[in-house]
């Protein structure tokens, strides 16, 4: 993540380019704000580093920016939206796919998986459009965790398919536990079926990705953020989710308490 706000501080030459975080690392995203603030600036814009629209980013992150309004309301913090499916994603997963030699396979996409039903939805929607340009003759979307299929599953549900071989491409911007968890999942699968997985990797820290960062920034500037709210569980009652519609941002899975922030257990 470092790696990227370097390269978004490339882009763009002429504008403070600084990085925080929610929870597990340093520094935190509001202490960050703060010191931006306390240091004379009055303009600043809240680009949220995550793939799909989920709790982090419809409500934790939010938070946080209201938070930050509130103590400093002479200031103008203007929030991003997400990266979200876009066309750029979808070129670098393709170039991923065919750097290693994994176009026309089986296919696995494989993000991090959420509570959200409408960020599950861009997931899939995100593999099949990839398998679309890919030629894959058959993709499934699994999750890292939260929801389901889990990766194993996935990897199961194309072997059921016939597959003799699979890719695999992690929806994910950056290494990590999760990441290393997944390989895992791939090598006992090939040990338990003999069906070979190839690993594609994840997005990684490349200009693509801090050009799209760029644009979601000069986005909200502009005062254009588009965000999908079509099927988002904060606006409509989606069934066993009705207690979220209307919540006030941060409720229920808030971040902004540094012993939470510190404490926080992501078994979930």
């Amino acid at each position: 993540m470092a790696a990227l706000a370097g390269l978004v501080t490339d882009a763009l030459p002429t504008t403070e380019v600084h990085l925080g975080y929610l929870e597990m690392s340093d520094p935190p995203a509001s202490q960050v704000l703060d010191n931006l603030l306390a240091s004379g600036v009055h303009n600043l814009t809240v680009a949220p580093l995550m793939l799909h629209a989920a709790g982090h980013s419809k409500s934790d992150v939010p938070a946080v920016v209201l938070d930050a309004r509130a103590r400093h309301p002479h200031a103008t913090i203007t929030y991003a939206r997400p990266l979200g499916v876009d066309a750029a994603l979808l070129d670098l997963a393709h170039k991923r796919l065919a750097d290693a030699g994994a176009l026309g396979l089986p296919l696995a996409v494989l993000a991090r998986g959420t509570s959200d039903p409408d960020a599950n939805g861009e997931a899939t929607k995100a593999a099949r459009l990839l398998a679309e340009m890919s030629g894959a003759p058959v993709v499934v979307a699994g999750f890292s965790g939260v929801t389901w299929p889990l990766v194993p599953d996935a990897l199961d549900q194309l072997r059921l398919l016939g597959a003799p071989r699979v890719a695999a491409f992690a929806w994910y911007m950056a290494t990590g536990v999760l990441i290393d968890l997944m390989k895992e999942d791939f090598a006992r699968f090939t040990a338990a079926t003999g069906i070979e997985v190839v690993d594609a990797g994840h997005f990684g820290a490349v200009a693509t990705l801090a050009e799209l960062v760029v644009d979601r920034a000069r986005e909200a500037d502009a005062g254009e953020v588009r965000m999908n709210c079509d099927a988002c569980a904060y606006r409509a009652p989606f069934p066993g989710l009705e207690d979220r519609v209307g919540q006030p941002a941060g409720v229920g899975h808030s971040h902004l308490a540094e012993e939470h922030r510190h404490h926080h257990d992501h078994g979930h």
